[in-house]
């Protein structure tokens, strides 16, 4: 009973939040103590100000100050539990719980919890052979048996409530938890035991998965590592190969063109050679002819020219012979072939994307040109489908049917470039238009009406939209698109910025008016599209 006496005053003195003996108590308006430090933590983490005990719900903080009666109180019991704890001790140097009736160290093999009593196998006899200790809660050896007891009514805590999620003793379940589900400690246990079984179950195939994962990441990384080095290694075997095709195709062609001028100033020789031959001839019958006088009478030229034999030159007829001077007028087919070379290398990496990449441009959407449904942020950066049409103003610059904005920003000569990303999309539409487009009803969008763009459908459908429309096949979807236009030259060309590859071009095309950027990030299709265009700062040191 001395026991118990000296239980319930450390209990009178405990905090009732951090459960040990207080610490600077204080006294709050509802009359309970706590410690200051958890009082104050407790409220600070909490929305409204009330007892932990009692729930009073306090209107103002008060200013806390130490009770000192109880501060002093708290000292002693403090002080008298440390005495207690300086006698024989409870554990053994193992950590084992030790029997309470013997008097050198024994392990304890069992406690009881209405003796409060730990036992070893000797001392354990009563409880296993009188009748009247065998009705005894006996359970596995524990350290502090009293709190094993129910603080209400001093009996053991030998059941749970599921309902509230306690332990309780049998007075608690014959009274405060009539209505509740109530298991033994035993059964509430196992399921719980079951049920954190299975959950470490799940969670070591979890990381069994992960790791799994992990590994097909490096292993993916591993195989793009060597894909890449047989890319590089491929790529520079063939542009060796080919540039070395290139320069004795060059060699090869700077031979036979000076072959064949050397054959054609060879023959130009000889049939110069013929020609003055020919005339040395011609030149000697007519100083035979020269030597006439036309001057004469009648009588006189018959006279001189009847004894004259006159032969002619045997000479050929040059009026059919021509030589051919543009026998090297390769200049079509080297263009042609510079073009189908050029416009394959920009389709695997074009080069001259960085040069490009230097027109860069701010571009910033348009809200009064979005379609009503259409979301653009506040930088004018991104733009989304909200599925919901909003009521706007039905300006001459919005468009009313699609779902279309363009840029703020117009262009009328020279060169600019912009890049959007497009990631997690299945529609969407990129390009440039003209500012006199029309944004009424339904729109046909080709260079025809003023579009040059290109868009992705169904997420896999990649079309220029050139009139009629070009389908589009790439190596990989684009993740990012970079628009560049010349507008002198009237050029629109299309790339993904992460390969640097050219995806499409307009070229030819006849700008008339004011270029502005435009775009269409499609419809939302319940979830699937929801991700926004984004236009992006373009890095020119990449």
């Amino acid at each position: 009973m001395a026991r118990r006496a000296s239980l319930d005053i450390y209990e009178d003195f405990s905090c009732s939040i951090c459960l040990d003996v207080f610490t600077k108590p204080v006294s709050i308006p509802c009359g309970h103590n706590f410690c200051w430090d958890c009082i104050t933590t407790h409220w600070d983490n909490s929305p409204v100000l009330k007892c932990p005990l009692c729930t009073e719900i306090i209107l103002k903080r008060p200013e806390l100050r130490v009770n000192t009666l109880v501060d002093d109180m708290a000292t002693k019991v403090k002080n008298s539990a440390k005495e207690r704890s300086c006698g024989p001790p409870e554990q053994a140097g193992n950590g084992d719980v030790l029997c309470g009736m013997c008097t050198q160290p024994s392990t304890a093999i069992k406690s009881c919890l209405v003796c409060l009593q730990s036992y070893c196998e000797k001392h354990l006899q009563p409880h296993q052979t009188k009748s009247a200790l065998k009705k005894h809660k006996l359970i596995d050896p524990v350290e502090d048996l009293e709190s094993r007891l129910c603080k209400k009514h001093d009996e053991p805590l030998e059941l749970f409530c599921r309902a509230d999620q306690v332990f309780i003793c049998t007075s608690c379940k014959d009274s405060d938890h009539k209505t509740h589900a109530i298991v033994s400690l035993e059964e509430e246990a196992q399921i719980r035991k079951d049920k954190l079984g299975k959950q470490r179950t799940d969670m070591n195939q979890m990381i069994q998965a992960r790791q799994q994962k992990i590994q097909e990441v490096r292993d993916t990384v591993d195989a793009s590592g060597n894909n890449a080095a047989k890319a590089l290694t491929y790529s520079v075997h063939v542009m060796t190969a080919v540039v070395d095709y290139i320069n004795r195709s060059k060699a090869e062609l700077t031979e036979v063109i000076k072959t064949k001028q050397a054959e054609t100033e060879a023959e130009a020789e000889v049939i110069i050679k013929e020609l003055k031959g020919e005339i040395v001839q011609i030149e000697q019958t007519n100083l035979q002819l020269n030597q006439v006088s036309l001057k004469n009478d009648a009588f006189t030229f018959l006279e001189n020219v009847l004894p004259l034999t006159i032969t002619l030159p045997q000479v050929k007829d040059w009026s059919d012979l021509t030589l051919n001077s543009n026998q090297f007028t390769v200049q079509d087919v080297l263009n042609k072939l510079e073009k189908t070379v050029v416009g394959e290398i920009r389709m695997l990496c074009d080069p001259d994307l960085k040069k490009m990449r230097c027109h860069a441009v701010d571009v910033t959407l348009d809200p009064d040109t979005a379609y009503p449904s259409l979301i653009v942020s506040e930088d004018g950066k991104q733009v989304t489908h909200g599925d919901r049409k909003r009521n706007l103003p039905n300006k001459p610059q919005r468009f009313d049917h699609v779902l279309n904005v363009v840029a703020k920003e117009g262009f009328s000569s020279g060169k600019f470039y912009y890049e959007v990303q497009v990631k997690d999309k299945t529609e969407w539409d990129l390009g440039v238009a003209h500012q006199s487009i029309n944004r009424k009803g339904d729109i046909r969008i080709s260079p025809n009406n003023g579009y040059w763009t290109i868009w992705l459908r169904k997420g896999n459908e990649f079309t220029a939209n050139a009139g009629p429309a070009i389908r589009l096949n790439v190596r990989e979807m684009p993740q990012k698109v970079g628009v560049y236009v010349d507008y002198e030259e009237g050029h629109v060309s299309f790339y993904d910025v992460d390969t640097r590859a050219l995806i499409f071009s307009f070229t030819g095309c006849k700008f008339t008016e004011e270029l502005f950027p435009f775009f269409s990030p499609g419809a939302n299709d319940g979830g699937k599209n929801s991700a926004p265009l984004i236009i992006t700062p373009v890095k020119n040191n990449s």
